[in-house]
């Protein structure tokens, strides 16, 4: 902005410092546990700092985490008796949408805090405020209710406190989004918090339903008077906004195993050849069951490729020129649901064509599945006749993939 007066110009600058922010990773991780199969959930990665890292049965009591953020909350007033001192934290649940990095799938998490603290620093001994000569009893008898342990309704006590003369760390339960107000019995002439502490709960998406890969999100809150972690109009941070930065890593497991010689497969009559060899009496089938074990903790599909005559089915043949087609089906352990959500018993596989996807609805850990090979009664009658003497053979690959 210029303004001129009597001829001169004079350049008037009006700038203001920008917003500092604070950045804060919170990672989890999903990877099947053979040994819980059942207990399909993300596991915390994210360091415990502050309460949580000191008292750490308090919060695995409660499944709750904890952060220590280097904010301060300051204040330049000096406090008279019955001040209000009122916390506010972002108790309820908050959506945040969180996007696989290769895939581009979106998710959805939910995040609430759930507990609140910090370290309150006094100009002077509570005790010389309020008149005593012991330290604990200063604390105690500054605050209605007694010393910051004891939380101010509706938060909740949490069992932990440590101070010295002229500081006290506290650490509150949140279970609603409302402030909690202490007030101090005597003058207080300055005081601030040292640092931010909180504790979160989070609600992941099921992970059996999700990609490999990491998916990550963001979520913003607000610090400072009327933001989302609120600490009354007196104190003011060094920070003006917290983001939370969400990496969730999902690590699947899709793994068949055969057991010795099952790449190698004989169609054959129940029974075994002999009948036809001795009596000439032509089988109704000609099969194999081939049994495999799958482990699986995401969804999959599955592809035949092998030699076809044109078709859906893959081809065998011989030296002499006969073929013939060989019929694939598939069954899966309990517990895999097929393309239409029941249980996968012989459903057919097509040459060059994804079937699926498969969604275990649980960790499945080596479970016995089963390949069904099997000739049509047409390719029977045509194969087995007086005098013919001939073996066929083919190559079938089956390919199964996580990526749907």
């Amino acid at each position: 902005m210029k303004i001129f007066t009597g001829g001169c110009a004079l350049a008037l600058a009006l700038s203001m410092s920008p917003a500092q922010a604070i950045n804060q990773e919170i990672r989890a991780m999903f990877r099947p546990d053979p040994s819980q199969p059942n207990k399909n959930v993300f596991i915390n990665q994210t360091p415990n700092s502050g309460y949580c890292a000191t008292y750490p049965d308090q919060c695995l009591d409660n499944a709750m985490f904890s952060i220590q953020l280097p904010v301060r909350f300051t204040s330049s007033y000096e406090f008279p008796t019955y001040w209000g001192f009122g916390i506010k934290v972002p108790a309820n649940w908050r959506r945040l949408t969180v996007t696989n990095t290769d895939t581009m799938e979106t998710e959805t998490v939910e995040v609430r805090i759930t507990g609140i603290g910090s370290n309150y620093v006094l100009n002077r001994p509570a005790h010389e405020l309020v008149g005593v000569d012991d330290v604990l009893l200063g604390h105690q008898r500054l605050w209605t209710g007694s010393s910051w342990v004891n939380a101010a309704s509706p938060c909740l006590y949490s069992g932990v406190g440590s101070y010295t003369p002229a500081s006290y760390r506290f650490f509150w339960k949140t279970p609603v989004e409302s402030f909690c107000v202490k007030q101090n019995l005597a003058r207080i002439p300055s005081m601030y918090f040292d640092t931010l502490d909180f504790a979160y709960e989070l609600r992941t998406p099921n992970p059996l339903g999700m990609s490999s890969g990491h998916y990550t999100g963001l979520l913003t809150y607000s610090l400072g008077n009327g933001g989302d972690f609120d600490l009354g109009a007196s104190f003011q941070p060094d920070d003006t906004s917290l983001t939370l930065d969400f990496v969730l890593d999902v690590q699947h497991t899709l793994k068949v195993d055969l057991p010795p010689g099952g790449d190698k497969v004989s169609l054959e009559p129940e029974g075994g050849w002999a009948p036809w060899i001795d009596s000439g009496r032509k089988p109704k089938r000609i099969f194999r069951d081939q049994p495999f074990y799958i482990s699986a903790s995401s969804r999959f599909k599955v592809m035949l490729l092998c030699n076809s005559l044109g078709g859906s089915s893959c081809a065998l043949g011989s030296p002499s020129g006969d073929t013939t087609q060989v019929q694939v089906a598939m069954s899966l352990p309990a517990g895999i649901a097929g393309p239409s959500g029941g249980v996968v018993t012989r459903t057919p596989l097509l040459f060059n064509t994804w079937v699926g996807p498969f969604q275990p609805g649980l960790y499945v850990d080596r479970k016995p599945g089963a390949m069904h090979f099997e000739l049509d009664p047409f390719a029977i009658n045509f194969l087995l006749r007086p005098g013919k003497n001939d073996r066929l053979r083919g190559n079938i690959t089956i390919i199964w993939d996580s990526d749907v």
